[in-house]
């Protein structure tokens, strides 16, 4: 059956390319569909930028199921944002995930517009809250030797102050406060190598991130 009748697709071969990755996982895990038609049970969360250089799926090696994803500009988590916080509260309540990664990635577009004062369009009102955070670590970032560094730097301090907004929401705070277990990682992805890095941050309960976002910020600082 063709549903498109007689139109002419012209993303055929992506079509294709979807028929031959069915057919390889069915030969090769063939209860692998059916199983997966019942439910999902991931055990992690991932938030991460929408840039197409960053599928979270294949960095950490998951197939689909095994990982609930949210994605948006610049991976940014703010207390206001409907989305994130709903998709989030999804993935805790709902599916019970245990770990929630939030992954930022260095040669970020929009951090780099945002460290180069530079209009991009509507999404400029978005990455207001990355001119935020660059604002309060000026000292940080002019201390860095290059632009170059000092975007790299912007793009970690963006992780580090969304896992501290994560774990200030109501839907984690709530889920901590009747026992659930859920952690919230900081991590880092290059794209040169394609290798994530955690910036140190596993944070568990609130109190946990106090004293890790001092150790961060401390790396952070050494890379000048």
């Amino acid at each position: 059956m063709n549903p498109t009748g007689l139109i002419k697709n012209s993303l055929a071969h992506l079509l294709e390319n979807n028929r031959a990755w069915s057919k390889n996982v069915s030969t090769s895990r063939p209860t692998f569909f059916p199983n997966l038609a019942q439910q999902q049970n991931p055990e992690y969360m991932w938030i991460g930028c929408a840039d197409s250089r960053v599928p979270a799926n294949e960095l950490i090696g998951l197939l689909p199921g095994e990982v609930f994803v949210h994605r948006n500009v610049a991976n940014i988590l703010p207390h206001s944002d409907l989305n994130s916080l709903s998709a989030m509260q999804y993935a805790i309540d709902v599916l019970q995930v245990k770990h929630i990664i939030i992954c930022g990635h260095y040669g970020c577009g929009g951090i780099t517009a945002v460290f180069q004062n530079r209009r991009v369009g509507l999404v400029d009102n978005w990455l207001r809250h990355i001119h935020d955070i660059k604002q309060k670590y000026t000292a940080v970032l002019n201390s860095q030797t290059s632009d170059h560094q000092s975007i790299d730097r912007l793009c970690e301090l963006n992780v580090i102050e969304q896992v501290k907004n994560a774990a200030q929401n109501t839907v984690i705070q709530d889920a901590w406060a009747r026992g659930q277990s859920v952690t919230i990682h900081g991590w880092i992805y290059n794209l040169h190598d394609g290798l994530l890095h955690s910036l140190g941050l596993e944070v568990s309960q609130w109190e946990d991130f106090e004293q890790q976002y001092e150790q961060a910020m401390q790396a952070i600082s050494t890379c000048a």
